[in-house]
């Protein structure tokens, strides 16, 4: 049975050393398109809609909130999505979330998911819970922590800050 532990914790490290940067590519899939999916509900709903939930729950200014919010979601979302400027979308995406779970999903409890019947019309489900706004908070600071692994419009602007560097350090030849 040690000898099965030790393998399959090799196997495990030899795996990660090769493609644990992979890991961010799902992250920035769900996170990107989830945020993406939520301003959009927002802008097809009419953001008028969401100015007055907004209202209603005190938020101060909500249709300037209720556009930076829509904006964050939609902008972020897509630069998480790519791997873009992941460090920086990252702190207003937080915000987002924090005002979320105070605001609104804190007094309904943790899980996202509260099943309260099931009938000819199909599951009925109650109101959900921060669960999920944690998740989505552990996967931006994953992301801010450990970057947006391979094929991240960061990885790419990083490699031509590079470039640039050795260019411009590189010596001049004399004449």
């Amino acid at each position: 049975m040690s000898n099965d532990i030790d393998r399959i914790t090799r196997a495990h490290e030899w795996i990660v050393s090769k493609f644990g940067s992979w890991g961010a590519i799902p992250l920035r899939l769900i996170v990107g398109y989830g945020f993406m999916e939520h301003g959009y509900a927002k802008i097809a709903k009419g953001p008028e809609h969401f100015v007055g939930i907004l209202h209603a729950i005190g938020v101060p200014a909500p249709e300037f909130m209720s556009w930076a919010t829509i904006v964050v979601e939609l902008v972020g979302g897509l630069a998480v999505l790519v791997g873009a400027f992941v460090p920086w979308v990252s702190v207003p995406m937080a915000v987002v979330l924090l005002v979320a779970t105070f605001t609104v999903h804190l007094p309904y409890g943790f899980p996202s998911i509260k099943l309260q019947a099931v009938t000819a019309a199909g599951a009925q489900f109650g109101q959900p819970g921060y669960e999920t706004d944690l998740l989505y908070l552990a996967c931006l600071a994953t992301l801010f922590l450990a970057g947006s692994g391979p094929f991240a419009v960061d990885r790419l602007l990083a490699s031509f800050r590079v470039g640039r560097e050795r260019y411009i350090s590189a010596p001049v030849a004399s004449e």
